[in-house]
């Protein structure tokens, strides 16, 4: 469904945010991109979305596909028109609107009352919270409905592919596992592809089939999500089950050294 082919990103063409960036979501796949702050996961997201001229940047090598279309050129409008929808990381919200005014808002571009009507249903029942909260004004929301109505607008707009910011940032670990099962279930209910990014490696690797790590702009290492769990480097730099007793200036230099992928 998407294939990212080698991409070479540029801010204000001096900054090279991304240094040939390869990666694929196969159809009603969920696939995790895994990696630290600042290793260029957002802004990964936002070439698909082309998002990127918002903030001065521009895919400058490479090229990226959606259902066998080039879409790298076009405008963000007719990327989300052909059904690519993103769940942004921060939560972004029209916070002085309604929660039922921000899902309507995620319908922009479903034609039909009747259609309109169907995808309220199904984002209410995959979040009955929502329902209950509709006329709510979604900037007093907790984090976690919050996060909730953010998945919801993307879903209104009957996406075949989400794209999926940091779902589990800032939200307490009970309410990630409730979180990421919805999420599991949309994509086997839906057959709708996710392209999950995330920190936390362990909960992505739940769900994912296929996971790639990325660090400093570049794919350092990808397989199934099912390998990258048994994975010692893997378990030791993103699930915290490295070896015991660590703790000296020099484990410190031990642990850069080894994480030098490349």
């Amino acid at each position: 469904m998407l294939k990212v082919n080698n991409i070479e990103v540029m801010y204000s063409s001096v900054i090279m945010a991304l240094r040939g960036v390869s990666l694929e979501v196969p159809d009603e796949r969920i696939v995790a991109l895994l990696g630290a702050n600042g290793a260029g996961k957002t802004t990964t997201l936002n070439a698909i979305a082309c998002l990127l001229k918002s903030e001065l940047g521009d895919v400058t090598h490479g090229d990226i596909h959606f259902s066998d279309v080039r879409i790298d050129r076009k405008s963000p409008q007719e990327v989300a028109a052909m059904g690519i929808s993103q769940v942004m990381e921060g939560r972004a919200l029209y916070q002085h609107l309604s929660v039922e005014e921000n899902l309507r808002l995620g319908a922009y571009l479903v034609r039909g009352k009747d259609s309109i009507k169907t995808q309220f249903e199904m984002v209410y029942a995959y979040f009955p919270a929502l329902q209950r909260l509709r006329n709510n004004t979604s900037g007093y929301l907790s984090g976690g409905e919050q996060q909730m109505l953010v998945i919801g607008r993307s879903l209104m707009a009957k996406p075949q592919l989400m794209l999926v910011d940091e779902a589990s940032l800032g939200l307490a670990p009970i309410l990630i596992e409730a979180l990421f099962e919805v999420i599991g279930k949309i994509n086997k209910e839906r057959k709708i592809a996710i392209l999950l990014v995330e920190q936390n490696a362990n909960i992505a690797l739940k769900i994912a089939s296929h996971a790639y790590v990325m660090e400093n702009g570049r794919i350092v290492m990808d397989d199934s999500a099912e390998k990258l769990r048994s994975n010692e480097d893997i378990k030791e730099f993103y699930l915290g089950m490295g070896e015991a007793g660590r703790r000296s200036f020099r484990d410190v230099k031990h642990y850069r050294r080894r994480k030098r992928w490349l």
